[in-house]
């Protein structure tokens, strides 16, 4: 009989990744659980039996785990997960693990994905965090890297930037982030790098940015491109950034299957407007192979056989949902029928990431972990008809 071991973040995410052999047993309470939880791209058995239950009936708990299996333990911190692994093995079970930092761990790994070509003079990343559903990116050329839309996970960036043999110059920010917290603040006093960010979004904040403007370029010193387009609508500053005519990271505007919700600033039907004419107006500026290199995404199934999200204009603009309205009413009531009140954490979090409000890292860790719901689609109650996306309604 092994005694348990440890395991971290990112090596869970790894054996996901490749259809694991293990059952996932999960020890936080019911509504915990249900609200939110590992999610990978494959299919794997996940169980939730409650920590107090092992506390109460060990054997009775056991007794629920599918047998001659090696389990793998996730809880809130790390300490109940390490309890149960323990009384799992004392009966009996040899291959057992617990999570390194609990589900607090899992909601902060950053996995990154290459996007560029061999034949670019840059690299681009897409750094995907599975448990937020969110992408952020790292553009590299030559000595120098740009961050766009940084987690709080700033160690990842810095020690990725250390490995390429590249200093961080320049954080970018699609738009002020709601649902999570921002690592550019600490990202840029730990490196000196300068953060670009919308006046519009972020006036007033309470640290330093330069404003971009509208069709501004940040060009790498080798000459590779990079461009900043508004694109309004999720928030009314929300900027795109274009990298080599290539890559266009989209932030929150757009996703793979949908679009960015526009009434999370509190005002639907105006912001549904701008959404609908930078998808309609200033899209269509952008050719059809032009690579879509969204803020976040739904679900595994978005991600392309490398685990990736990312595809072509062209192809959201045949699939993607938010491009089915054929006019402004009908985009507003697509708007209007798929999204349910926002969280109530993100009120707080918009103030954070302004550098109005300081928290302490345990209301850090409470605000900022969950799932997004930032998309547009799949959340309303009743979820949004054929007849209203193609205006036969």
């Amino acid at each position: 009989m092994s005694d348990p071991f440890i395991y971290t973040a990112e090596e869970l995410f790894e054996w996901l990744s490749k259809g694991p052999d293990f059952v996932l047993l999960d020890v936080r309470n019911e509504k915990e659980f249900k609200n939110w939880y590992v999610e990978a791209p494959s299919i794997f058995p996940y169980i939730n039996i409650p920590y107090y239950e092992f506390i109460e009936d060990v054997s009775g708990s056991v007794a629920k785990i599918p047998a001659d299996q090696k389990i793998r333990i996730v809880c809130a911190k790390e300490g109940s997960a390490k309890y149960v692994a323990e009384q799992v093995v004392a009966k009996g079970f040899s291959d057992v693990g617990y999570l390194q930092g609990g589900i607090v761990a899992w909601g902060n790994v950053l996995i990154p994905k290459k996007i560029s070509t061999d034949e670019t003079s840059y690299d681009l990343y897409q750094c995907v965090r599975p448990g937020k559903g969110a992408c952020s990116y790292i553009a590299i050329a030559g000595k120098e890297a740009m961050v766009f839309d940084p987690s709080r996970n700033i160690e990842f960036y810095q020690k990725f930037a250390e490995e390429k043999n590249c200093t961080i110059s320049k954080i970018f920010e699609t738009h002020r982030q709601a649902d999570y917290i921002s690592g550019s603040i600490q990202l840029a006093a730990e490196t000196g790098a300068t953060i670009f960010a919308s006046a519009i979004d972020f006036d007033g904040a309470h640290f330093d940015y330069e404003a971009v403007e509208d069709m501004a370029q940040y060009d790498f010193a080798n000459g590779t491109k990079v461009q900043a387009v508004h694109t309004p609508g999720h928030t009314m500053g929300s900027t795109s950034y274009f990298i080599d005519n290539k890559y266009l990271l989209t932030g929150d505007t757009i996703f793979i299957s949908t679009a960015g919700r526009p009434d999370l600033g509190g005002k639907s039907k105006k912001w549904s407007r701008f959404l609908y004419l930078t998808l309609t107006l200033k899209f269509r500026n952008f050719a059809d192979n032009v690579l879509i290199c969204p803020g976040h995404y739904s679900n595994w199934r978005e991600a392309n056989p490398e685990q990736v999200f990312v595809d072509t204009l062209g192809n959201l603009r045949a699939n993607n949902v938010a491009f089915e309205s054929p006019t402004e009413v009908h985009f507003g009531e697509f708007i209007t029928e798929n999204h349910r009140p926002q969280p109530g954490t993100y009120a707080k979090i918009r103030r954070i990431n302004g550098g109005w409000l300081k928290v302490d890292q345990e209301e850090v860790n409470t605000l900022d972990l969950g799932k997004h719901e930032c998309g547009a689609s799949n959340y309303g109650t009743k979820g949004v008809s054929a007849e209203v996306l193609r205006g036969k309604k």
